[in-house]
C-alpha cells in the first residue's frame, strides 16, 4: 500500500515519518515515583520489542526518576507532560527524547515558546496530543461535542502555537475512545498537513475491547496509508500493547519481523486439542525474531494442504501431529512432543 508522504522527525535514534518503518510505542504505568518498578517494566517492554516508551511526569518529584530511567533506557524515552510547562523544561534537561504536551493546557504562548525553544536547541520533537476528553470549551460549543472536526481544529490551533515560534519538529495525535470519530479526525488532519501521525484509540478498555477497537481504528487508517507510529492502549499490562501492535502491523504486511500464527477454527474432524496447541505454539514463538508464517491446523484437510503457504506447521491427527514445511511432510510425532519438535524445526530455518 502507498503510505502518506510526511516529513520525518527523530525520536532519539528512531525515525518517525517519511519512509521510516511504522514504530511501536507503549507507556509505563508503574507509579511515577517508583524507579525500580518503572525500570522492571521498561526492561520487559524492551524485550517485547517496544521501540519508543513514554512516562508520565506529573510533578517535580517524578523528574529525577525520569532522568535516572533515561540513563538506563535502551530505547527512546518520552516525557508526558500536562499543565506545568516547567516539568517539560526539566525533562528536556534530563535528556528526554521527545516531549508530549497539549499546548492548550500548559499556559500562555510564552510558556509554549519556552518549551519549543528548549526542545529546538536540542533537536527534541514535540508530540501534540489532542484527546476528546480535553478539548477546549469553545470548540465543544462550536461543534456540539468532541467531534472529529473539533479534534482537527484543536490540533491545528496547537500546531500554530508552535509554528509561530518557528518550531516544526512536530508529531500529531488525535485520540478518541470512539473509533469512527478517531478515524475521521486523523483523516481530516492527514489531508491538511504533512506532519507525522501517532495513531491510537484512547481509553480503549481492557484487553479484549482494546484489541478490537485498536485493530479497527488503527488498521483502517494504516490501510489508507495514514500513520507513522502506533500505540495500542490497554487497561492492564503494557507488554500486551506491544504484541497487539505488532500483530496489527503483521496482519497488514507492514512489518513482519516476528512469527505469524495461522490456525484453523476446528471442526468435527479435529482429533487433537488444537486450541491448547495453538496457544502453546503462540506463546513459545512470541519472542522469536524471524518473519515466519507458522500453521497450526486441526487435520490433514487443512494442513499441509490448505496451509501449504506456511513456512512450517503442524497438522493434528488422533493423538499425534505431522510436522510439515511448505507442502512437504517432515515427520510424525506424538501429541505431547509436537511443540518441542516444531520449535526444533523452526530453529533450523
Amino acid at each position: 500500500m502507498e503510505r502518506r508522504k510526511t516529513r520525518q522527525v527523530l525520536v532519539g535514534g528512531v525515525p518517525v515519518g517519511g519512509a521510516a518503518p511504522i514504530s511501536v510505542q507503549s507507556m509505563l504505568n508503574a507509579e511515577a515515583h517508583d524507579f525500580d518498578g518503572n525500570l522492571r517494566q521498561l526492561r520487559q517492554l524492551e524485550e517485547a520489542g517496544c521501540e519508543i516508551i513514554r512516562m508520565a511526569v506529573p510533578d517535580a518529584d517524578a523528574v529525577p526518576v525520569f532522568g535516572k530511567l533515561k540513563e538506563h533506557a535502551k530505547i527512546p524515552l518520552v516525557a508526558d507532560i500536562h499543565f506545568d510547562y516547567r516539568l517539560a523544561l526539566e525533562c528536556v534537561r534530563a535528556g528526554a527524547d521527545k516531549i508530549r504536551i497539549n499546548p492548550g493546557n500548559i499556559g500562555g504562548a510564552d510558556r509554549v515558546a519556552a518549551v519549543a525553544d528548549a526542545c529546538g536547541q536540542r533537536h527534541i520533537p514535540i508530540r501534540i496530543g489532542v484527546n476528546s476528553g480535553s478539548l477546549e470549551k469553545d470548540l465543544l460549543a462550536k461543534y456540539g461535542g468532541a467531534t472529529a472536526e473539533a479534534l482537527s481544529e484543536s490540533a491545528f490551533r496547537h500546531v500554530k502555537l508552535l509554528e509561530d515560534v518557528g518550531f516544526t519538529d512536530i508529531v500529531l495525535s488525535l485520540k478518541s475512545s470512539d473509533v469512527p470519530t478517531m478515524v475521521r479526525a486523523y483523516r481530516l488532519v492527514a489531508e491538511q498537513c504533512d506532519y507525522p501521525l501517532h495513531l491510537g484509540v484512547t481509553e480503549a478498555g481492557t484487553e479484549r475491547a482494546a484489541l478490537v477497537k485498536s485493530a479497527v481504528g488503527i488498521g483502517a487508517l494504516l490501510l489508507d496509508g495514514v500513520g507513522d507510529t502506533v500505540r495500542v492502549s490497554v487497561t492492564g499490562d503494557p507488554v500486551r500493547e506491544i504484541y497487539a501492535a505488532k500483530d496489527i502491523l503483521k496482519a497488514l504486511d507492514l512489518r513482519v519481523e516476528t512469527p505469524q500464527i495461522v490456525s484453523c477454527p476446528t471442526c468435527g474432524r479435529t482429533k487433537i486439542d488444537l486450541v491448547s496447541l495453538a496457544e502453546q505454539v503462540e506463546d513459545a514463538v512470541k519472542d522469536i525474531r524471524k518473519p515466519l508464517k507458522i500453521a497450526v491446523m486441526g487435520c490433514v484437510v487443512n494442513g499441509p494442504g490448505e496451509a501449504r503457504e506456511a513456512d512450517i506447521g503442524v497438522a493434528g491427527g488422533d493423538g499425534c501431529g505431522v510436522i510439515f514445511k511448505k507442502d512437504t511432510i517432515l515427520k510424525k510425532v506424538p501429541e505431547e512432543e509436537i511443540v518441542s519438535a516444531l520449535l526444533a524445526e523452526i530453529q533450523k530455518l
